[in-house]
């Protein structure tokens, strides 16, 4: 049984808390790196749900995309639910672990595990890390399919390859438009400089989350005069989740097991259309 700080190098490896952004908080919230650990747990956010699974399975890790502590905090209360599950986790013997920003630039990272989801053959981040001379690390991917499909076909490809959400899968642009060059984005994709990227390398389609409106609009009033790509919005939980497999398996072949949480913590319970 290896200690939290075995543990804590091997994703720290993976995922350097060097390469998340400034605004982000990454690294252990809660644990003793001196302790034990043989099960852990890998989900997309800390919430309520995910740590009943925690401490219910007897994990004695946490493993989330997502912060628990974003912002900064004076103390940590149980008067609300941030404080209660540092409580709770604590109470448990359970440490937590977030790997955020510093995930998504990685390679394997947050969105090769998407591509890799959409059967694609991934290629180049779509905004690379200045701090990295080989070009490999960034945000985004780029990725081809093996042939060319209409997108109406490739929507139901993304609807498939990720978990079901209530706000399920939607597309901007024409369903018999062919798609073979794709670019991914997991999590909030809708940036202004990675919008522009994937228009300026002529991708067919760009699958990413949270696509506001305007942003959304532009890109496809665009498209009408100097081309752009189809857009294809799906959940931001969705489009994280298939990085959870990835970093469980970096500690595969050793004496710990690992679980990959499958309870849907996207925050939207219903649809009608």
């Amino acid at each position: 049984m290896p200690a939290l700080a075995r543990i804590l190098e091997i994703l720290d490896t993976a995922y350097p808390p060097a390469h998340a952004q400034s605004w982000d908080a990454v690294g252990l919230v809660c644990g003793d790196p001196r302790a034990q650990v043989d099960r852990v747990l890998f989900a997309v956010d800390p919430v309520e749900e995910v740590l009943d699974e925690a401490l219910d399975w007897g994990a004695q890790l946490l493993v989330t995309h997502h912060p628990l502590l974003l912002r900064a905090v004076n103390g940590v209360p149980a008067t609300n639910f941030k404080g209660r599950n540092v409580h709770r986790l604590i109470r448990g013997g359970c440490a937590l672990l977030t790997a955020h920003t510093n995930a998504d630039v990685a390679r394997p990272g947050v969105s090769d595990a998407l591509a890799e989801a959409l059967g694609l053959e991934v290629g180049d981040p779509i905004l690379p890390l200045p701090a990295d001379p080989g070009g490999s690390l960034g945000l985004g991917r780029f990725g081809e399919l093996p042939e060319t499909e209409p997108l109406s076909v490739f929507l139901a490809r993304v609807a498939g390859a990720l978990p079901p959400t209530a706000s399920g899968v939607r597309a901007a642009g024409d369903p018999d438009r062919p798609i073979r060059r794709v670019a991914v984005c997991g999590g909030a994709g809708d940036d202004r400089d990675l919008l522009a990227a994937v228009r300026a390398a002529g991708v067919d389609a760009y699958v990413t989350a949270d696509l506001r409106h305007h942003p959304a609009s532009e890109a496809m009033q665009d498209a009408r005069f100097g081309g752009g790509p189809a857009l294809v919005d799906v959940a931001h939980f969705a489009s994280e989740w298939p990085w959870l497999s990835v970093a469980a398996g970096l500690l595969a072949g050793g004496t710990v097991e690992t679980r990959v949480s499958t309870i849907v913590t996207d925050p939207w319970t219903a649809h009608i259309c």
